[in-house]
């Protein structure tokens, strides 16, 4: 079931999201939400709380190419157990901050750890456009959106944008 994306500012998007005690259908249930609201965005990533639900989710597949077979990811508590020295810099969008864009440095590599939708322990590196997605979504779970990486005048311009976003799309 597709579900609506929050718009920042959004309280529920500053909130620190526990983590999953046990995983449930429910759970399983609103992974594949997730996928299905962020295929139809369309985006690459999505997190529990951008739906409006405080818990450690998230779902992503980079894969863009033309015909390639997608590659859906689903984590539930994810963490970064490893970064690389070496830097990258990607311009940055997000489902919750529509047609806004900058570059945000992160780690080129990262080591995550995660539980899959079947409860199995899983880890694995990620590079390239994959480490940035799993950074940005894992930032979601911690209440950090990329505009958080922007200088202050930045940040204000494009909460100022959303902001009359809001406002547009209650008045529509």
């Amino acid at each position: 079931m597709k579900r609506p994306i929050l718009i920042h500012p959004d309280p529920r998007l500053k909130k620190l999201c526990p983590p999953v005690d046990d995983l449930s259908d429910a759970l399983r249930d609103l992974a594949d939400d997730m996928l299905e609201t962020m295929y139809d965005a369309p985006g690459i990533g999505l997190a529990a709380p951008q739906i409006g639900v405080l818990t450690r989710a998230i779902v992503l597949d980079c894969v863009k190419e033309e015909r390639a077979e997608p590659r859906p990811l689903v984590m539930f508590n994810p963490q970064v157990v490893a970064v690389s020295d070496e830097m990258s810099t990607y311009e940055e969008g997000c489902l919750s901050i529509p047609d806004q864009y900058a570059d945000v440095e992160r780690p080129a590599q990262v080591k995550v750890a995660w539980i899959d939708r079947n409860g199995s322990a899983q880890e694995q590196e990620f590079d390239g456009l994959w480490a940035t997605c799993v950074q940005h979504e894992i930032d979601h779970l911690d209440g950090k959106l990329f505009i958080d990486y922007l200088k202050p005048l930045r940040r204000q311009m494009i909460t100022r944008k959303m902001q009359k976003l809001k406002r547009e799309r209650a008045r529509a």
